[in-house]
């Protein structure tokens, strides 16, 4: 990873907290994004669409914003489009299965000392290792 140093590192990790802490204080939301973005495609789950739209409309926009500033995205994909697309899907899966994800248990639910958002985390993580392990050192 090209340009990461700890002071950026700690930069990222404190405007992801003041983002969620704002979120949870001004609107009583916590910002799991499998949430919100569930929230705006479930049937017949329309109330509180506005702030939803913003949310998301802001992270890609960031993402956006930082690309023009930056000259592109750190990183890249090797990945063909059907290995992308499965991905997708069973990350989807696996965040309805775990009632969330990385933003909602292991950014909120840990700064609220959610002992079911902590075990959700260790448990994402420990097969996210797992799956590094094993696709680097054993496939």
């Amino acid at each position: 990873m090209d340009g990461f140093t700890p002071v950026s590192g700690l930069l990222g990790g404190m405007m992801i907290g003041l983002a969620a802490t704002l979120l949870l204080l001004l609107n009583g939301r916590i910002s799991g994004i499998s949430g919100i973005v569930g929230g705006l495609v479930s049937p017949g789950t329309r109330r509180g669409a506005g702030w939803r739209v913003a949310f998301v409309a802001g992270l890609v926009l960031g993402a956006f914003s930082y690309a023009a500033a930056a000259g592109g995205l750190p990183g890249g994909v090797e990945a063909s489009v059907p290995v992308l697309v499965i991905a997708g899907l069973l990350v989807g899966f696996g965040t309805r299965l775990g009632s969330g994800c990385t933003s909602g248990h292991g950014v909120c639910g840990i700064a609220r000392l959610s002992k079911r958002s902590i075990v959700a985390t260790a448990v994402f993580m420990g097969v996210a290792a797992l799956t590094v392990f094993v696709s680097h050192h054993v496939i």
